[in-house]
């Protein structure tokens, strides 16, 4: 048996639909905005001084043998 009463939900349906791709499109649009400004806050934070380079991580400088 076909209820014909619930023809009305498929265009609320597309409705519902398009209103969650737009606030996906928005939510998409401002997490890009967010992390394209941490990655130039982390740039900004990048030291001047090219002497960190010279600082070893493995230890391999103070015993070498």
């Amino acid at each position: 048996m076909k209820d014909s009463g619930n023809d009305s939900s498929r265009p609320a349906g597309k409705a519902a639909k398009d209103s969650r791709e737009g606030r996906l499109k928005l939510a998409l649009r401002e997490n890009l905005k967010r992390r394209k400004s941490q990655a130039r806050g982390r740039a900004d934070f990048m030291p001047a001084s090219p002497d960190s380079d010279d600082v070893s991580h493995d230890g391999d400088e103070e015993n070498p043998g």
